[in-house]
C-alpha cells in the first residue's frame, strides 16, 4: 500500500511512561498504514500496546509520556498537534469507542443530553436540531424506541444498548475513523455479534475507517480486511486478513492461532496455551521479545528482526520462515457455518 492510498499511516511510533524511575516502553516501534472504508484489526495479549498506540492518536496520553514517531492522518501528522488542534481533530475526525459502556457514560445525565452535548461541540446546531440528531443517531445505531430511550439514564439500559449509545456519541462527529477499543468485551456473546454487525454496517454505510482493538483472532477473521499482531509493543505480522490466516509466518501468530478454542476441537478437553509470559516492558530482552517463548528460537534470534514485506503485503519479524498452513477458515472453526463476513 502506497502513502497515497493511506487514510492513516504510523511509522515507527515509540511511546516511554517513566514511573518509579523505570522507563516502560509501552508502543516500541508500531508501523501500519490503514485505507479508507477499511476494518483493520490490531491484534495482541493485554500489555502488547495496542490501547496505547490508539490512545496516541486520540491525543488521550499524560503529558508526561514520551512520544516519537510518526502518526499522520491524511497528511496530517498527529504527534505533536497542539491541545486545541487535537481537541478539533478528535470526535470530527477520528473517534473512539472503548471496552466498558458503563464508565463511558455520565450515570447522572440522561441519554439524550450527552448525545446533544457531543453534535453541539461539533457542529453549530440549536438545541431543537441537535435533539433530532440525536434521536436519528439512536435510530442508526439499532436502539429500540429511540425517542422514549432518548430521556432515559444509562443504567435504566441493558450493556449492549449502553454501547449502542457510546457509539451513537461516537458518530456525532461524523468521524472518518472510528477506534474500537475491546468494544465488545463485555458483552455477552449474543450481544458482541449483534454490536459488531452493527460496526461493519456502520463502516458500509458511512464509508468510515474502523481499527478494531482485541485478543480475540476470531473477530478479526470474521470481520476485518487486515490485521495487526503486536508484541511487546511493536508490529510482528500484518497482512490482509484472508492473507494471514491462510498461512502464518510469525511463530507469536501461530502460538495465537493455536490458543483459540475451536468448535471442532474434542469438548473437555485442554485448551492450548503460549508458555511463559510477555516481556515485562520495562525490561525487554535483547533480540527478538518473543525468543524466550518460542520454539524456533536459535542463536539468530539474538538480534531482533525487522518488520519487512517478505511477500506481497505480508509483512513478519523473524529470521525464520516459518509458514504454516493455518486454519482453512479460521472464523468457520471459531464461529460455525457464519464464517468470515469480510
Amino acid at each position: 500500500m502506497s502513502s497515497e492510498e493511506s487514510l492513516l499511516e504510523v511509522r515507527d511510533l515509540r511511546v516511554v511512561f517513566t514511573r518509579g524511575g523505570r522507563r516502560i516502553n509501552a508502543v516500541n516501534g508500531l508501523s501500519y498504514r490503514l485505507r479508507a472504508g477499511e476494518m483493520l484489526a490490531i491484534i495482541g495479549e493485554s500489555g502488547s500496546g495496542k490501547t496505547v498506540g490508539a490512545r496516541t492518536l486520540m491525543g488521550l496520553l499524560p503529558p508526561s509520556a514520551e512520544v516519537s514517531g510518526s502518526a499522520r492522518f491524511d497528511g496530517t501528522e498527529l504527534l505533536g498537534l497542539s491541545e486545541r488542534d487535537i481537541r478539533r481533530w478528535r470526535g470530527s475526525e477520528i473517534a473512539m469507542v472503548f471496552q466498558d459502556p458503563a464508565r463511558s457514560l455520565n450515570p447522572t445525565m440522561r441519554i439524550g443530553v450527552q448525545i446533544t452535548e457531543a453534535l453541539r461541540e461539533h457542529s453549530d446546531l440549536d438545541r431543537k436540531a441537535a435533539r433530532a440528531r440525536a434521536v436519528e443517531l439512536l435510530r442508526l445505531v439499532h436502539l429500540p424506541a429511540p425517542e422514549r430511550r432518548f430521556h432515559e439514564y444509562p443504567h435504566q439500559l441493558s450493556g449492549g444498548m449502553r454501547q449502542r449509545v457510546v457509539i451513537a456519541i461516537a458518530l456525532a462527529g461524523d468521524p472518518r475513523l472510528l477506534v474500537a477499543d475491546e468494544a465488545t468485551t463485555a458483552l455477552d456473546v449474543t450481544t458482541q455479534a449483534q454490536i459488531m454487525e452493527l460496526l461493519v454496517e456502520l463502516q458500509e454505510r458511512l464509508g468510515m475507517a474502523i481499527i478494531l482493538i482485541s485478543h480475540d483472532l476470531g473477530l478479526a477473521a470474521s470481520y476485518a480486511q487486515r490485521v495487526v499482531v503486536m508484541y511487546a509493543g511493536r508490529a510482528v505480522e500484518y497482512a490482509p486478513a484472508d492473507r494471514l490466516f491462510a498461512g502464518v509466518r510469525m511463530p507469536y501468530t501461530r502460538a495465537l492461532l493455536g490458543a483459540i478454542p475451536l468448535l471442532d476441537r474434542p469438548p473437555h478437553g485442554r485448551l492450548p496455551v503460549i508458555s511463559g509470559q510477555p516481556p515485562d516492558p520495562a525490561a525487554l530482552p535483547d533480540g527478538c521479545p518473543f525468543r524466550p517463548r518460542c520454539d524456533l528460537a536459535t542463536d539468530e534470534c539474538g538480534e531482533a528482526p525487522p518488520l519487512l514485506e517478505h511477500e506481497p503485503e505480508h509483512w513478519w519479524a523473524c529470521w525464520h520462515d516459518a509458514a504454516v498452513p493455518a486454519v482453512p477458515d479460521v472464523a468457520s472453526a471459531v464461529n460455525g457455518e457464519e464464517g468470515v463476513r469480510r
